[in-house]
């Protein structure tokens, strides 16, 4: 077998992190295996998640040629006479249950995160909200957000909690197109789930709304919004004690303070015409500013949180950064670009695969040391190496004369 020796644990051992018996259950709790033959739900989660690892760029026909392989196969112990048409894999995509691939990702998500110490949980409660888009010509994609180009789009709104994607949602529809609408929509549905949450939101400029930051503050949800800058205020009174400059590595804090935002409230005219008019929401916000000396340029920042420092807002903003380096992982090592499925269904089955493959793969990462590629590729080599092995024995050969572990 492929043997690392600064590895502390081996891609075997992670996989054994989705355990057998959850599988089974989940296959009779779901129901994802009424009316198939062959592509039962878990030979379709291994075919998707090894062919993710083992290709570049995915397609029906890799997962054809995939499962009808000896290697795999061997490796997922299923018989030499079971084989597959790219047909049924389409049509098993359209239809099979995608909340059994939610819920087997949800698991380990959940066993994973328990995973970190007291610290890790206090770092990971801020919760990285952005979206990343697909596309593809609208003569092909069933269902998208249309563009003035021709393409449609598909959205996908994930969080990331600093090592982990920890909930996503798909938009396939006009008025999503907005993060106006995506982005709070993505951020409740995650609060439903952890109702005694001590998460931060951080989230970018996509979302200005001042009627959504309202909703946030009164389901109780604490969030740090990048503003746009000059943005329309009343200031109720300045946080910042008199004579108490704040400065850290050529930053400064020019504004720490209390405000209330104004709105567009909707009327109608006699004419049946509708304009806005501007009010004050009742909430009470915070306004913190700094700027960087060197570039001479402001930074605005909302948020509901009173009890951490300007400085703690600036840092905490700062490390939203990490979801623009998931997305890239996402799109670059996992193919997230790249659509095998062309309707709702098939994509929301993808992307929860994906997401599992990226924690399994985030956490070799982690506990190996690990770049992103050099952990897929190492990944790739011992999932082989695991097929070798196993073909030996099957041919009454001895592995360890060829693997010396």
């Amino acid at each position: 077998m492929s043997v690392f020796k600064d590895h502390k644990i081996s891609f075997k051992q992670i996989l054994e992190f989705v355990p057998k018996a959850l599988l089974s259950h989940l296959s009779a709790t779901t129901k994802v295996d009424y009316y198939s033959k062959v592509l039962h739900g878990e030979k379709m989660f291994y075919l998707l998640l090894f062919c993710i690892f083992d290709n570049e760029k995915l397609s029906q026909r890799t997962l054809e040629d995939t499962f009808n392989s000896s290697g795999f196969k061997a490796l997922f112990g299923l018989g030499e006479e079971e084989k597959i048409r790219r047909s049924s894999i389409s049509e098993r995509l359209s239809k099979i249950d995608p909340n059994y691939f939610k819920e087997i990702y949800e698991y380990i998500y959940e066993r994973f995160s328990s995973l970190y110490d007291k610290a890790e949980t206090e770092k990971y409660n801020l919760i990285r909200v952005d979206s990343t888009i697909v596309s593809h010509a609208s003569s092909r994609l069933k269902e998208g957000i249309d563009q003035k180009s021709g393409k449609k789009l598909v959205k996908f709104s994930f969080s990331f909690d600093g090592i982990l994607p920890s909930a996503v949602e798909i938009f396939n529809t006009q008025k999503y197109s907005s993060e106006e609408v995506a982005l709070p929509e993505a951020i409740l549905n995650q609060v439903k789930k952890e109702e005694h949450h001590e998460n931060i939101y951080i989230i970018d400029r996509g979302l200005q709304s001042t009627r959504k930051m309202q909703e946030f503050d009164e389901h109780s949800v604490k969030f740090i919004i990048r503003s746009k800058e000059n943005r329309k205020i009343e200031e109720l009174g300045s946080l910042i004690e008199p004579g108490n400059i704040q400065k850290w590595n050529g930053w400064e804090v020019i504004k720490d303070s209390k405000v209330k935002l104004y709105t567009g409230k909707p009327i109608q005219n006699k004419r049946g015409n509708l304009h806005y008019r501007e009010e004050l929401v009742t909430t009470t916000f915070r306004l913190v500013v700094i700027k960087n000396e060197k570039q001479n340029k402001e930074f605005w920042f909302l948020t509901n949180e009173f009890e951490i420092s300007a400085k703690e807002i600036s840092d905490y903003y700062r490390k939203r950064w990490d979801i623009e380096v998931f997305f890239r992982f996402m799109k670059q090592e996992l193919n997230l670009s790249h659509l095998v499925s062309l309707n709702k269904n098939g994509i929301e089955v993808m992307v929860y695969v994906t997401m599992i493959a990226a924690m399994l793969l985030l956490i070799y990462k982690k506990a190996n040391n690990l770049g992103y590629k050099t952990a897929k590729r190492r990944i790739v080599m011992e999932l082989r190496d695991m097929i070798t092995a196993i073909l030996i024995v099957f041919a009454g050969g001895d592995p360890d004369k060829i693997f010396k572990t």
